[in-house]
Order: C-alpha cells, then structure tokens, then sequence
C-alpha cells in the first residue's frame, strides 16, 4: 500500500521559460535552475524502488519544440531499451493562437519524408491544430508530432526518453533521422476520441492500451475515496484540499498503488488530473465514503470496458 506526495523536479531545456516566469512560479515554488525550465518531472519520493511505468511531466513552451517521433516497444527493444512511448497531454493554459501537430496532413513515402526533414518542408507537412485549455491530445508510439509556443502541457507517458527529432528549427541538436523513419508512421494521426463524462465528477480525457487518464472535479468540502490496485499518479491542477495525510494545492502530485486514500476538497473544491496504468476504465476509482468496496481480489473485474486505439538528455 502506497500513498506518497512525488517530488517536483524542474529540468532545462532550450524552449522552457525563465525561472521568475510568473506561470512557472505558479506550478513549482523549490528548484532553482541557471537556463531555462521547460519540463517538470514528478518523481517518487522513495528511493531504490523500480521505476514507475509512467512518468507524469507539466511542460512550459516559449518556442516550439522540434518535430519528433518516438518508437513502440517492439523497436525501442531492438534498440536495448525497455519499452517505447505513448504519451497523452493535457492543456492547462494556450497563448492566443497556441497550437500543437499530431500526425501529417497527408500520406507521403519514405523518401518524401526523408527529403521533407532535410529541407525543412516538414514544419508545412504536419497538422497544425490550435488548442486550448481543458484539451486532450493521444500521441500514440509512430506519431510525427510538435508541440508550439506558448502552451502549459500536463503529459503522462510509457517512462521512456526514446525520442527521434525529425527537424528542429534550425538549432544545431542532434538528428535521428534514420531511427525516425523506421518507425514514422507517414500520414494523418487517427482521430481522436472525444473527452466523455462518466459522472458529475469524473470525465475520461485517454484511453491508451498503456494508461487511461481522467480529470476528477471535486465540489467544495466534498469527501470522496481513490480506489486503485494500480499505478495511479494524481496531480492537482486547482483548488486544494487533504488527500490522505497530505494537505495538497496547485502543482502538488500523488503516486497512488494498491491504496484507498480519502481525500477532502477544500472551501473552492479540487480539480485533477488521474491517470493510471491498463487500457480499461476502473470503474470504481472514485466513491463516496458509504460507497466504499473491499479490496478487489483476484477474480473481480473492476472495470469498464473502452475501445481503445491500437533529469535526463535533452530529448525534445
């Protein structure tokens, strides 16, 4: 039984924000850092344990980040690496105009792919979308994808830095391109399913054959129970409250595995982000507290079924 409050750890990169950026001041409140920060990791607190199979990251854009692709688990083993990266986002805060890419406009071939990556043509090729807050974007292993300027991303992803940068805006960082076209998938992404509420206080954003996420919306001094036998992350997106023995706010992060912790809404209510291991809904993650089930044993199926789509190097 695991209930731990996970430690924020900013990470440069090129495209992040300045550390007095008041957005950034908003999330993360310890860290210092000399060059820009664009990525917060949320790690465990406990040390020696095995890694999570997700990793639970805010981003801060101020320049678009490089056109990339990232492996499934097939190829990143060829490579020696555990597994490869799926990865969903969510958008807490989008500059007017603020857009990411996910998938090609079209099909085109290998070789046109290789040859749009070395001219550049490729930053045309894939498909701008404007975005705003409360959107939620799959990004399955294969996809081309870029994120813009001026966006705050909350992503969960498979715990990997396979990445492979097909073009990057000019910046002298390294290439991938061969790795990149073995596993691009070279057109349009599939289309996304829409976000689709559970409940009054649930709304199911991904389902991913990796992990599912959810945003919980709380009401004000509401009292409920996260039931979970799986890897779950929570991460608090507004409002504050108690979950367990810990008072958490805005920027604040769980690690939840095989626990029932309750947790209190403050006067303002609680808005978060859950997200968790398996393909299905667990249908039961929330509940009131007369609501509250054993532990699910072995033999209990406690989901929903859901039709789903088949600090560190700078990778971004």
């Amino acid at each position: 039984m695991t209930i731990e409050i996970a430690h924020p750890e900013p990470v440069e990169r090129p495209w992040g924000v300045a550390e007095g950026t008041g957005e950034l001041r908003s999330w993360l409140t310890s860290g210092r850092s000399d060059g820009p920060i664009g990525e917060i990791w949320y790690e465990r607190t406990a040390a020696a344990l095995a890694p999570p199979a997700l990793l639970l990251k805010l981003l801060f854009t101020s320049e678009p980040l490089s056109i990339q692709v990232h492996p499934d688990d097939a190829y990143a083993r060829s490579k020696g690496l555990a597994n490869g990266k799926t990865e969903a986002w969510y958008v807490l805060k989008a500059a007017t105009g603020a857009a990411v890419a996910v998938g090609l406009k079209r099909e085109i071939s290998r070789s046109q792919l290789l040859q749009a990556a070395g001219d550049g043509s490729i930053a045309e090729l894939v498909a701008w979308k404007n975005v705003a807050a409360g959107d939620a974007i799959l990004v399955p292993a294969g996809t081309i994808h870029a994120i813009g300027a001026g966006l705050v991303i909350a992503e969960i992803q498979q715990r990997s830095d396979a990445t492979y940068r097909l073009f990057d805006h000019g910046s002298k960082r390294e290439l991938h391109i061969d790795d990149a076209l073995a596993v691009s998938q070279g057109g349009p992404a599939a289309m996304p399913e829409p976000a689709r509420r559970i409940d009054r206080e649930r709304t199911l954003l991904v389902c991913s054959p990796y992990f599912v996420m959810e945003r919980l919306e709380l009401e004000p001094d509401a009292i409920r129970i996260l039931a979970t036998e799986l890897e779950t992350w929570v991460l608090v997106v507004s409002g504050d409250g108690r979950a367990g023995p810990h008072a958490v706010a805005r920027g604040d992060a769980l690690f939840v595995q095989s626990d029932r912790v309750e947790i209190h809404a403050g006067p303002d209510g609680l808005v978060a982000l859950a997200a968790y291991t398996g393909d299905r809904l667990i249908s039961h993650l929330l509940q009131s507290a007369d609501q509250v089930t054993p532990a699910t044993s072995a033999t209990q199926k406690p989901f929903v079924e859901v039709v789903v789509a088949g600090p560190s190097p700078d990778v971004r």
